[in-house]
């Protein structure tokens, strides 16, 4: 889709569809392609992907809308569904800042005979300033204010430092992934028991996984048909899909150059080599998502922290089969306070004020997944053993019979040759519960 620069607004235009973001206030508005021509001197910037969201990083800065610059094909799921990587993302500022060099893919419409970006950047000078600063400060009139002053170079301090974080986060990470046909936040299970009503692919999804829910709420909000289509629901987590060939005749070396063994035609299922298509999904909640060490446990609504849903996804023959799995921060309130190496584990609240909290997460869970198995990875002797011994009490005053309680001492179990090389990746893991459907 084209995306195009006019005066108060950013323009995406695809076909007969046109989305208006307003550079004044951030409000998005649906209108027909032809109303191109009542902009205010529009600029084609180029191509982009789709739309993410948008974003405010400070009360007293502006909106900024995220776009899907580059895309990446990961592979198609049974259906022909692709399914694809967000690679690169676009940043601009509705303001009226002018946008800095995104680096699009030109429009072969709007800029024929054109292969340098940099020849459609309104303002070279412009451009090198706002290399320097993402804000306008605003200069007191009547008289220089240097209290003023810092506060706004604090305030672009911070914009930047987080725009920054969040180039980073899409770019470093390569953890964000969508498809426009497949429901990318709901299992094989859960997409086959739900509705049979048609209805758009973002009001089907599991609200845990819509990573980008807040930042296109304005647009789920306009109420109209025509807006599905801008509306491009994104998981953070992992997709991998691969097909394998299985020839089930295939003998081993030995038996064929053996001269007893008779020649024999190549012949399979079906007359065919069977293909099976593999493929993993993970989709991390949006819900107590946060770096390691600072977010622990569960919170007041028996959400836990970094919660991962994994689906192992097998077709063949028109069947699909899917199993699914579970991962996540032990329930109860606990928390590791400062940044160095493993910081020691403390519990937070009382074994009876956990207990609501605790029952209000593996009720919901039960309630999605029916039975669960819980395999306890918590270091049974060592400084862990606080969190473990909490969990094993909750576990019991829940008494649930469609909760089976493993305990698997990690620690027990690991080798301790190659310890000092791994453990700062495992030990992230090993005050976490994995809970797996039967």
């Amino acid at each position: 889709m084209e995306l195009f620069q006019a005066k108060d607004h950013y323009i995406l235009q695809q076909g007969e569809r046109a989305l208006w973001c307003s550079r004044r206030d951030g409000s998005f508005h649906l209108r027909p392609a032809t109303d191109l021509l009542l902009a205010w001197n529009p600029i084609c910037l180029g191509l982009v992907e789709g739309v993410i969201g948008k974003i405010q990083l400070h009360s007293d800065l502006p909106w900024w809308l995220i776009l899907i610059r580059q895309k990446a094909l990961v592979g198609k799921l049974p259906g022909d569904h692709e399914v694809c990587k967000v690679t690169k993302i676009a940043v601009l500022s509705l303001s009226e800042m002018e946008p800095q060099d995104l680096e699009l893919e030109l429009c072969k419409k709007h800029h024929f005979g054109i292969n340098k970006p940099e020849k459609i950047i309104p303002s070279p000078d412009d451009s090198k300033f706002l290399l320097k600063t993402f804000t306008h400060i605003k200069s007191n009139v009547s008289a220089p204010n240097k209290k003023k002053v810092k506060e706004s170079k604090e305030k672009e301090k911070l914009e930047r430092r987080l725009l920054e974080e969040l180039l980073k986060m899409f770019m470093d990470s390569e953890s964000f992934y969508y498809s426009l046909t497949y429901d990318l936040t709901n299992s094989v299970q859960r997409q086959s028991a739900g509705e049979r009503e048609p209805c758009p692919l973002w009001q089907k999804v599991d609200d845990r996984f819509f990573w980008n829910k807040y930042m296109i709420q304005d647009l789920t909000e306009i109420g109209t048909p025509d807006v599905d289509f801008w509306i491009i629901p994104i998981i953070q987590g992992f997709v991998q899909i691969e097909e394998l060939v299985v020839n089930y005749n295939e003998s081993s070396d030995d038996e064929k150059s053996s001269p007893e063994t008779p020649p024999q035609e190549s012949t399979c299922v079906d007359d065919i080599h069977p293909r099976f298509l593999v493929a993993l999904i993970s989709r991390r909640s949006r819900h107590r998502a946060g770096m390691r060490y600072k977010r622990r446990g569960v919170d007041k609504n028996g959400n836990v922290a970094n919660y991962v849903e994994t689906e192992q996804l097998i077709h063949v023959h028109n069947h699909t089969l899917s199993f699914i799995q579970t991962r996540g921060s032990v329930p109860v309130f606990w928390s590791q306070v400062g940044y160095r190496y493993n910081p020691r584990p403390r519990l937070d609240r009382s074994e009876k004020d956990t207990v609501a909290y605790f029952c209000a997460h593996f009720e919901e869970q039960l309630k999605i997944y029916k039975k669960q198995v819980i395999i306890n990875l918590v270091d049974q002797a060592g400084r862990e053993k606080i969190i473990g011994d909490a969990y094993l009490k909750q576990v019991l005053l829940f008494n649930n019979s469609h909760l089976t309680y493993v305990s698997f001492d990690f620690h027990e179990h690991w080798c301790d040759a190659p310890r000092a090389a791994t453990t700062g990746e495992m030990q992230s893991n090993l005050s976490d519960n994995v809970g797996q459907q039967r």
